[in-house]
């Protein structure tokens, strides 16, 4: 005997409830444009430019002891952040200085005259410059922009048979995915760098891959209950499709949890961006794609009516 965690009978009223949930989450959009807009992104030194050395001690060490240490260099904009090892691994970022090639050496010159001989041993040095910094940043949002654009395009043709709408459901779920996402990133602070941008990107997969399962249950239903209405069948392959995605996304959100809460500030930002972008792309599948598609569909007939009258 199979264990179940849903009942096979389930009818929960998903599309029911559409109206709230849409007009809950077109404000968590509005909210999370206006602090894109007025606040902004904490963007790593891959898009702000600057310089990133990491610092790691034979002892526990206080940030503020590293920030005097490294005063006589006047640097700038010098951030400290401790890597989670007890006081003993920083990252120290500052704008981009000329020395590059020295700066490392500068870094730990200023740590061992501060703290002692041998205290501190430099482990790494990047650097980007501003110019660069713009460049990447452009190019980043380009590519979410395009991602975005493709999966719908993508979905689109492969309901092009039941409907195009799915293709237009796919892409708004998205965009209300990446909104909510980098809403979030603003809200927490957390630095946004590549690795952030390629934990979106992969958000963005997996919010079709979700959508595209719950689609494709409807166009399977739609086929087989054409008496049905479109919100009934929507409804009903929401529910079919429920204990799929509460096992999926479950198993996926506590690797997430554990990773987010053991993985270090290193692994912080990517594995925030993917919890946060795994609840809302499951959400996103049922309360925004679907009710678009709906939405849709009934302008489509209701016009068509209208036009045979």
């Amino acid at each position: 005997m199979s264990l179940q965690f849903i009942a096979p009978n389930l009818d929960l009223d998903f599309v029911g409830k559409r109206k709230f949930f849409v007009a809950l989450s077109s404000v968590v959009n509005l909210v999370a444009l206006f602090l894109l807009i007025f606040v902004g992104l904490n963007y790593g030194v891959d898009f702000a430019g600057g310089s990133v050395v990491q610092a790691r001690f034979k002892g526990q060490v206080a940030p503020n002891a590293i920030r005097d240490a490294l005063a006589p260099l006047n640097l700038k904009d010098v951030t400290v952040q401790d890597l989670g090892h007890s006081g003993r691994e920083y990252l120290l970022r500052f704008e981009k200085v000329e020395n590059m090639g020295s700066i490392g050496a500068q870094v730990g010159q200023a740590l061992d005259r501060k703290l002692g001989a041998g205290a501190a041993d430099i482990v790494r040095v990047e650097s980007v410059g501003a110019k660069v910094g713009k460049s990447l940043r452009r190019d980043a949002f380009g590519a979410v922009i395009v991602a975005t654009l493709f999966m719908g395009v993508f979905i689109a043709m492969r309901f092009r048979r039941v409907s195009w709408s799915f293709g237009a459901g796919a892409v708004i779920a998205l965009v209300h995915d990446v909104l909510v996402v980098v809403g979030a990133l603003v809200v927490s602070h957390l630095q946004f760098d590549l690795t952030t941008l390629a934990a979106l990107l992969t958000v963005i997969g997996y919010s079709v891959h979700d959508t595209i399962i719950v689609s494709d249950r409807i166009r399977e239903d739609a086929m087989a209950r054409r008496r049905d209405t479109l919100a009934s069948i929507m409804n009903r392959a929401i529910n079919e499709t429920l204990s799929r995605t509460i096992l999926t996304s479950g198993t996926a959100i506590a690797v997430l949890v554990a990773l987010l809460a053991l993985g270090g500030p290193i692994l912080r930002p990517s594995a925030f961006t993917l919890l946060v972008g795994f609840i809302t792309g499951t959400y996103s599948s049922i309360y925004i794609a679907s009710p678009v598609v709906l939405f849709w569909e009934q302008r489509v007939r209701t016009s068509a009516l209208s036009r045979a009258a």
